[in-house]
């Protein structure tokens, strides 16, 4: 019980703080994040009209290039992997380095 509570006290300590607050994000006339205050940012809450934000959706979604080159990526990742040795008993011998103990 009593190694327990330095555990049991740093968990509160962590939990019972407050969570940082970011700051608000604005949006210009174009659909872009833009600090609020600033010349060109809309007000807070704005949003722009359905056929830009529709456009800009489209035009943010990866192509088919990009999905082709992330597979072909994890694929040659997962290749790797399994070209690694077996980790297993005896990974560290080398040739011929049969050691007697006793």
């Amino acid at each position: 019980m009593r190694a327990a509570m330095p555990v049991l006290a740093a968990t509160l300590v962590i939990l019972g703080g407050s969570p940082a607050m970011a700051a608000p994000t604005c949006l210009d006339r174009h659909g872009d994040m833009a600090r609020c205050g600033t010349a060109g940012a809309m007000p807070l809450g704005w949003s722009g009209p359905a056929d830009l934000e529709g456009a800009r959706r489209v035009a943010d979604a990866p192509g088919e290039g990009k999905l082709i080159g992330l597979t072909l990526f994890l694929a040659g990742l997962f290749g790797l992997f399994a070209l690694m040795p077996d980790f297993e008993d005896s990974w560290d011998r080398q040739g011929e380095d049969d050691e007697r103990r006793g």
